[in-house]
């Protein structure tokens, strides 16, 4: 980051301190929140609006790839806004599978959150072009509400990308202009010898200002709100009922965790994870070490906890019971009335440090199908067992990655349900 200083939408690092625990990385504060976020509080959007946050997207792409940089997980949760006020600037954050780009050198290693991945990255030959392709899908999102390639699983998404072509005939696209269209077209072309570059993005007419000031359709914000809210209830559902499983549904994990906490803190730092990977004969770059990391840490801590590393490696049909929904539903349901009221699920996710008060409207809002205000048991159920593309996703092993023992590691990835991240 230090190398990249300078960009004015980068986070500024602004100095490393160490003492006899810890190393301390001083960064710029951004006090404007996620990226999602903004949006959606603004309630107007439009395509300029769009524009100058795609610009500013891949004017980071741009900087970093002058500066022999790759990002390699480009995402929305990845960028933050320095201030509360209109005029903020967008700050890209997280370059910790960032790498430098070595003239000749073809990467191997599978990374990013599924839903902005690459095709060349899944066929396990790619280079800078990845970052232009990220960058695409965040805008086919900003401008529709919804990522481009979706399906129930990972393995799925990632045939998706491979495959399918760019769906621009469902709605909002048939309104959207052509000049946006074509723009998203070539970020998202599949062969990266053909992807428009981050220079050729950023003399694109539609960036220039072209784009148009008139309101995008408000579906794609409800859309935008639900794919940012449903994961962090999911996740901490996740976590509760993993809290409550008995020692028969972990037979093995338990002697994992043992194994993996070799100073027996009951909890595993990246040091343990890398090196219990490695003594389990896993071939795992460092990159993707750090994503499982990110992904099981679902309180954010640096470290995985006992209960974090049971949800992560469970398989999702066990968590997904009927008697495990039950009782994780009991768990955000104090007074037992058969609701998930508001203050209930606001108590619950602070508990874990996750609630924010937009993202506990807005998970009222789009689990609570009947409008009451509430979260019933079925609307809870539904909510878990989905598998639309904003919400669900099962676990997947990339072939050659990983043998049998060690395929549950695959499903911490997973975790992070976006992406994500979800992830």
């Amino acid at each position: 980051m230090q190398h990249l200083s300078g960009q004015p939408n980068i986070v500024e690092f602004k100095g490393a301190y160490e003492d006899r625990h810890s190393v301390h990385l001083v960064m710029e504060l951004c006090g404007g929140g996620e990226l999602f976020d903004r949006i959606i509080a603004q309630g107007h959007y439009s395509e300029k609006a769009a524009a100058d946050l795609c610009r500013q997207i891949v004017n980071v792409v741009h900087h970093c790839h002058f500066m022999g940089v790759m990002h390699r997980d480009l995402k929305p949760e990845n960028f933050l806004l320095s201030r509360k006020d209109e005029k903020a600037m967008l700050k890209a954050t997280d370059f910790g599978l960032s790498v430098f780009i070595e003239e000749g050198k073809v990467f191997r290693d599978i990374v990013g959150s599924a839903y902005y991945v690459a095709p060349e990255v899944l066929r396990r030959s790619y280079g800078k072009e990845i970052d232009v392709w990220s960058a695409g899908v965040i805008l086919y999102i900003l401008l529709s509400g919804v990522p481009p390639f979706w399906a129930e699983n990972e393995k799925g998404i990632f045939d998706a990308i491979l495959k399918e072509e760019v769906d621009f005939d469902s709605q909002p696209w048939p309104s959207i202009s052509n000049s946006a269209k074509d723009l998203v077209r070539k970020m998202l072309t599949k062969d990266p010898k053909r992807r428009i570059t981050s220079a050729q993005v950023l003399e694109h007419p539609w960036i220039k200002g072209q784009a148009s000031d008139k309101p995008i359709d408000s579906a794609v914000l409800s859309r935008m709100k639900q794919f940012r809210a449903m994961n962090k209830l999911k996740k901490l559902a996740l976590k509760v009922i993993a809290q409550s499983l008995s020692e028969d549904e972990i037979k093995g994990l338990k002697a994992m965790f043992t194994n993996i906490d070799t100073d027996k803190s009951g909890t595993i730092t990246y040091e343990e994870l890398k090196s219990g990977l490695a003594r389990l004969g896993s071939k795992l770059s460092e990159a993707e070490v750090k994503q499982l990391m990110e992904a099981a840490d679902v309180d954010g801590n640096g470290t995985i906890d006992y209960i974090e590393f049971i949800t992560a490696t469970m398989h999702r049909h066990k968590l997904e019971r009927d008697e495990h929904l039950f009782k994780a539903f009991q768990f955000f349901d104090k007074d037992s009335s058969g609701y998930i009221t508001r203050d209930e699920l606001e108590s619950a996710m602070k508990e874990y440090g996750m609630g924010d008060e937009a993202t506990i409207k807005e998970i009222i809002s789009e689990v609570d199908t009947d409008n009451d205000g509430r979260i019933n048991y079925e609307e809870f159920c539904a909510m878990m067992r989905s598998g639309t593309q904003q919400q669900n996703h099962t676990i997947y092993s990339i072939p050659g990655h990983m043998d049998d023992v060690k395929v549950i590691f695959a499903y911490i990835k997973e975790t992070y349900l976006h992406a994500i991240r979800l992830y």
